[in-house]
């Protein structure tokens, strides 16, 4: 039987960039050979798409330095016509136009602005090839912290306060700082992995972290910050339709007792270096929750993917509060690093990470 020919496409434009190059290169490392050819794709922080090397030991963390697409590989192009369906040519040098691979399906391993927000995925709607993870609406809204909380927040799930920053307005206004309280937390509204978010606990720091905030993204979200312990859970598509969530795990980051973003004590919270760089975080997986709590998670997350209209997978992440569980994020494309939670929630559950990668490819060739 012939293998199934994968693109798999990093890096990218995005503030994330890096870690999109870890995940693609757990990804590519996991997807079985005698299943998968597979085809390294890789974007530069310009936005030139390359052939990425076959050696996949490029893309990891070195003594905390982050990898990134090397800018002089052969470059690459995706036919975006009925004809060219799935082939990609090299776009320069000697070989400019020449047939490189005739793909079956692409894996978008990529993570923030300009990759898990709808633009890659409206570009693979137009070239017509199979891919895995949400399409375009569910990536956008998903990216967009603003409208996730709009569209889950319409279909009846249980979601936090926020103030939103357009651009032109400075900074928070008086009535609603105090109807959020302090402290509370300042992102940007179009990102993740932690980058440019802040933990403000006094208002004459509010300022700086809007500043701080803006450098990544125009439109701030200002979030209240919510007492609960912070849970995240797996949502996975296979390739009859059915979707299934995984067990939950809780994270349990140092120096911040009640918990995650939400916790009230401390400075520390669930930042860029602690996911990635120092670690420091444990969690719990399976989390230590009831079943019936454990049940009620795993139902708000396949509520959450279907509000969102998403496919392939996401993660939803929780605080789970003396009130219930409030939903924070869902993550449309999640970490695939060695260490990331998606994969390792779904080991838990009993879905090791080869499989899940074999069935998020097949969900992919089965939707077409």
């Amino acid at each position: 039987m012939n293998r199934i020919t994968v693109a798999v496409l990093y890096g990218g434009r995005s503030s994330e960039h890096s870690v999109s190059c870890v995940s693609a290169g757990a990804v590519m490392s996991h997807l079985d050979p005698a299943i998968y050819e597979v085809i390294p794709v890789g974007i530069t922080e310009s936005g030139t798409w390359t052939l990425g090397p076959e050696d996949v030991s490029d893309l990891r963390i070195v003594d905390r330095s982050m990898p990134v697409v090397d800018p002089h590989r052969p470059g690459v192009a995706l036919g975006l016509s009925t004809d060219d369906r799935g082939v990609l040519r090299f776009s320069g040098g000697d070989r400019a136009g020449e047939e490189l691979a005739r793909v079956d399906v692409v894996f978008p391993v990529m993570h923030g602005t300009h990759a898990e927000d709808g633009t890659v995925q409206g570009l693979l709607e137009l070239s017509g090839i199979p891919y895995v993870g949400p399409g375009v609406f569910a990536s956008a809204a998903g990216m967009d912290k603003e409208f996730t909380k709009v569209v889950l927040g319409a279909a009846g799930l249980p979601i936090g306060q926020q103030v939103v920053l357009r651009p032109g307005t400075a900074t928070l206004p008086a009535p609603d700082l105090d109807r959020l309280g302090l402290p509370l937390f300042v992102k940007p509204a179009r990102g993740g992995s932690s980058i440019g978010i802040t933990k403000v606990s006094r208002a004459e720091e509010l300022d700086a972290a809007i500043t701080e905030a803006r450098r990544f993204d125009p439109k701030v979200i200002v979030e209240a910050a919510i007492v609960g312990r912070e849970v995240e859970c797996g949502v996975l598509e296979y390739p009859d339709g059915r979707v299934e969530a995984s067990l939950p795990a809780e994270l349990h980051i140092p120096g911040e007792p009640t918990g995650g973003e939400g916790g009230t004590e401390g400075d520390a919270f669930y930042d860029f270096d602690t996911k990635y760089l120092d670690d420091v975080t444990t969690f719990d997986l399976p989390a230590d929750l009831s079943d019936e709590e454990t049940g009620r998670l795993r139902a708000l997350a396949v509520e959450a993917f279907h509000a969102l209209e998403a496919r392939g997978l996401s993660r939803v992440d929780f605080f789970v509060t003396a009130d219930g569980p409030v939903i924070n994020e869902v993550n449309t494309i999640p970490g695939f690093t060695p260490i990331s939670m998606y994969p390792q929630m779904w080991a838990a559950t009993g879905v090791d990470y080869p499989t899940l990668l074999d069935t998020l490819v097949r969900t992919a060739l089965a939707r077409g």
